[in-house]
């Protein structure tokens, strides 16, 4: 298309993630300015290229996140700026996804089946060529490694950009994590690899950052899982999957407690002795509608231009972001390491199953 399509100024891209860096690294290196939607890539390594590519091209990019642009987080950021809850040391992120197929062994090939107005070889992309199979297109490729990123990668670019923005959280140092085990036979559980986890808890770490020096620890937990609701919380919050309540975040501090629906939406302030405050998001218009048109100015005003810099999701930020995101999912892909280690019905050594330490800056896993 770029070969043939000359004057293009600007692209959206909502492919599935294993295809997102490679069309946005031939846009941008052609000068054109990309709207990516969430996660902004597949991988770590694809996130850090993209980041570097946007700068070296002087583009205009913004991550389709589009609860950064909402009302919620500015003021989530006054609240924690101004110490209302005290330092902040844990935060708890949650959904109900999956809602499509997950933990399962990847779909069997059956060319017959294919849609004639489908170009199966286009979808795939840069995944491995194979025959049509269906179960993956439109929508549930999702829950397979080898095209999406599971229910972290869906959601966690939405509902950890509120934590990740108002603390400047950065760079994590340590990821692990713990999955859910499915048993069709007595004692043996299930091993499908290419699938993404049915449900799973991720414990990401920081040793230092700028609100709190003693670290923060950031606990996802997907699948159904949500965690206690603290003391300081009123009975009458709901962790519950209705009412725009599916996905959820909440930041622990010494004096209280920060919570958020999905998006930034109706961000609730819960400080010790006094009565709740809630920020009311509900008339603030389409997030969705905001983010992009605000994506749009910035094009026609120019890379570097006031409006470029007031964007919520440039690559400059969504890059570092998503490889936090995706740490989450470097911990899970290990998780399902092993090998055989002939002792009877234990026969296998899960030798991914620990924390891993991160170096950021050098994108690298540190030996303990």
């Amino acid at each position: 298309m770029l070969a043939k399509e000359k004057g293009i100024d600007a692209i959206t891209i909502s492919t599935p993630d294993h295809n997102h860096a490679k069309i946005a690294y031939d846009c941008m290196n052609q000068g054109i300015h990309v709207y990516v939607q969430k996660p902004l890539t597949h991988t770590i390594a694809e996130a850090r290229l993209l980041t570097k590519t946007a700068q070296q091209n002087k583009v205009v990019t913004q991550m389709g996140n589009q609860g950064g642009s909402g009302a919620g987080v500015p003021k989530v950021q006054e609240w924690v700026d101004k110490n209302k809850v005290g330092k902040i040391h844990t935060i708890y992120a949650w959904t109900n996804r999956p809602v499509w197929p997950q933990g399962v062994d990847h779909p069997l090939s059956n060319a017959a089946e294919k849609p004639k107005s489908l170009d199966w070889d286009l979808w795939l992309g840069t995944s491995k060529t194979k025959p049509y199979a269906p179960g993956l297109h439109p929508f549930d490729w999702r829950g397979f490694w080898e095209y999406g990123t599971g229910a972290l990668g869906d959601i966690g670019c939405h509902t950890l950009d509120l934590p990740y923005k108002t603390l400047k959280l950065g760079f994590p140092t340590s990821v692990e994590c713990t999955a859910t085990n499915v048993f069709k036979k007595m004692w043996v559980p299930e091993y499908t690899p290419e699938g993404c986890p049915i449900s799973s808890m991720v414990t990401i770490g920081y040793d230092n950052t700028p609100y709190n020096k003693d670290g923060i620890k950031l606990i996802w937990m997907d699948g159904g899982l949500t965690p206690t609701i603290p003391e300081e919380i009123s009975e009458e919050f709901i962790m519950g999957f209705e009412n725009g309540k599916s996905s959820g975040i909440m930041m622990i501090g010494d004096n209280g407690v920060i919570t958020s629906e999905i998006y930034g939406n109706m961000p609730t302030l819960y400080v010790k002795g006094e009565k709740p405050v809630v920020f009311d998001t509900s008339n603030q218009g389409d997030v969705s509608t905001i983010h992009s048109q605000t994506w749009t100015e910035a094009c026609k005003a120019g890379f570097n231009s006031p409006e470029h810099k007031n964007l919520t999701s440039s690559f400059d930020y969504a890059g570092p972001f998503t490889e936090t995101v995706l740490m989450g999912n470097l911990a899970l892909r290990s998780h399902s390491l092993r090998k055989s280690n002939g002792k009877g019905r234990n026969n296998f050594q899960y030798y991914g199953r620990k924390k891993l330490l991160w170096d950021g800056g050098n994108m690298r896993i540190n030996k303990p």
